[in-house]
C-alpha cells in the first residue's frame, strides 16, 4: 500500500471493489485502518463469466476477509470434488458457475469448450469452498496448487500467511519437482527493507500454517514480484526462478 495514503483526501471514494486475484487479508486490514471510510467489496469472476458472478456484502467484509461473497441472483454455483460431486460446506473443490452470463463457446475451438464445461456448468480450474454461511472461498488455481507428499498446499494460503508480516511486501508461492515428495514449495518474497532471513520467516509462518505448508525454498529481496499489466502475479515467470534458484543450491 502506498505509505503516503492516508495524507491525502480521499472521503470522496466510498466504495474500494477488487478482485482478479486473491487479496491476502492482511491488506484489506491494512486499507480498513488507513481508510475506515471505505467500504471494501470484494468480488469473483472472469473474462467466461463477463466480469462477476459473485460480490461481498461490504457490512460483511470485515468479518469473512478472505471470502468473495455469495453469489449474484442471476448465477448458480457448486463447488465439486474430482469425481464432479458436491462438496459439503468447509470442503475444497473445483468452483462451478452456471447462469446466463456464462459464455456459450470459445470462438471456433469446440474441443476446448467441451473441456470447459460439466453439463451445464463451465469449470472455473479454480479452487474453493463455501463456508455454512453460503460464502464463496478462492483458495487456489487448480494448476497452482502444489502437492507436497500427498498433502495439498494452497499458494493462496501461503501467501497470505507470508503477507500478514508487517516486513512483507509482496510475494509469490510456487511448487517445484521434487523427487522425494512429488512437489516442495518455494516462495518469492519482497521485502520493504534489509534485516529480515528466511530463518526468521520461516518461523513466523510455523506459528501461524502447519509446518507441511511452510515453504522449503526461500528468495528474499526488495526486487518487485513479475506481475502482468492488470496486476496479477506471473507465476510461469517465478517458477523458471524457482527452478533455476533451487537448482544452483543443490
Amino acid at each position: 500500500m502506498e505509505p503516503t495514503l492516508p495524507q491525502h483526501d480521499l472521503l470522496s471514494w466510498r466504495y474500494g471493489i477488487y478482485g482478479g486475484a486473491i487479496m491476502p487479508p492482511a491488506v484489506i486490514e491494512r486499507f480498513s485502518a488507513a481508510l475506515p471510510h471505505l467500504r471494501m467489496i470484494n468480488a469473483y469472476g472472469a473474462t467466461e463469466t463477463c466480469a462477476v458472478c459473485t460480490i461481498m456484502p461490504p457490512e460483511l467484509t470485515t468479518r469473512f476477509p478472505a471470502s468473495v461473497g455469495r453469489p449474484l441472483e442471476c448465477d448458480d454455483i457448486i463447488v465439486v470434488d474430482p469425481e464432479g460431486n458436491p462438496c459439503s460446506a468447509g470442503v475444497s473443490g473445483e468452483i462451478l458457475v452456471r447462469g446466463p452470463n456464462v459464455f456459450l463457446a470459445y470462438w471456433n475451438d469446440p474441443a476446448a469448450t467441451a473441456l470447459a464445461f460439466s453439463g451445464s456448468y463451465w469449470r472455473s480450474g479454480d479452487i474453493g469452498m463455501r463456508d455454512a454461511e453460503g460464502l464463496l472461498y478462492v483458495q487456489d488455481r487448480l494448476k497452482d496448487m502444489i502437492n507436497r507428499g500427498g498433502f495439498k498446499v494452497f499458494s493462496a494460503e501461503v501467501e497470505n500467511a507470508l503477507m500478514a508480516h508487517p516486513d512483507v511486501a509482496d510475494c509469490s508461492v510456487v511448487g517445484v519437482p521434487d523427487e522425494v515428495l512429488g512437489e516442495r514449495t518455494f516462495a518469492l518474497v519482497q521485502l520493504r527493507g534489509a534485516g529480515l532471513d528466511a530463518g526468521a520467516l520461516r518461523q513466523y509462518l510455523l506459528d501461524r500454517i502447519a509446518d507441511y505448508k511452510v515453504p522449503d525454498f526461500y528468495q528474499l529481496g526488495t526486487e518487485a514480484i513479475p506481475r502482468n499489466q492488470n496486476g496479477k502475479p506471473q507465476k510461469a515467470q517465478v517458477r523458471i526462478l524457482a527452478l533455476a534458484l533451487v537448482a544452483a543450491r543443490k
